[in-house]
């Protein structure tokens, strides 16, 4: 089992290859690793970090809630990638401060601080790792600047553009990313509807102007 799951993190995060096979092989026996359905919580706010998730298959959606009960989407977690949130906490000492729930079937293992600086002792680890957290903190960085400075209606036409004519989705969804409530969804793509920007469907959005979809999200 411990020589399948090395196996599957060097495929997707190949850095780790800069590890002995015996030292990643010791380190990675002791590890839990979990395999999950779509819809499992992984961790929560306000929780102890359980260790620093290695996405082997699936997705992760990490979020942070309101206390009345609003949330908006901070990024995603796919094979290969890394959770600044789960970092910042594993070595800061804090408690989780965000959530994280699995989109589809996902399998992760959960690397400890220890195993984690140990690996980090390897040049290309460390710098494939400190590479990817410095653009997912670039990612939340301009997730920042579009909550408080952009308006809702250029930031829901963004998240409109490049799923191609037809974007399946819902308007509870397309406001937990967005970080607002449903009903100013509703209300906005009612709007876009009424512009003859989109169509609105059951679960579907028909994206009509695609061209002035594209100036709502520049802001003209």
């Amino acid at each position: 089992m411990a020589d399948d799951t090395v196996a599957q993190l060097l495929a997707v995060y190949p850095a780790l290859g800069s590890v002995s096979v015996q030292r990643l092989g010791e380190t990675v026996a002791r590890l839990p690793v979990l395999s999950v359905p779509a819809g499992t919580e992984l961790f929560a706010e306000g929780q102890v970090c359980a260790g620093f998730p290695c996405v082997i298959a699936g997705q992760v959606r990490v979020a942070r809630g309101s206390p009345d009960g609003r949330e908006l989407e901070l990024y995603r977690l796919g094979p290969g990638e890394v959770c600044v949130v789960s970092a910042g906490c594993l070595f800061g000492g804090s408690t989780m401060t965000a959530h994280g729930h699995a989109l589809e079937p996902t399998r992760i293992a959960l690397v400890d601080r220890e195993t984690l600086l140990e690996w980090s002792d390897s040049r290309p680890w460390r710098v494939f790792l400190l590479g990817l957290m410095a653009e997912r903190m670039a990612e939340l960085t301009a997730l920042v600047e579009a909550v408080a400075f952009q308006r809702l209606d250029q930031r829901l036409a963004r998240s409109l553009l490049g799923h191609g004519p037809i974007v399946q989705t819902t308007h509870q969804r397309l406001a937990d990313e967005l970080g607002t409530a449903r009903e100013m969804v509703s209300r906005l793509l009612g709007r876009f509807e009424n512009q003859g920007i989109v169509r609105l469907g059951r679960e579907r959005i028909e994206i009509l102007d695609p061209a002035a979809l594209r100036r709502l999200a520049s802001g003209l």
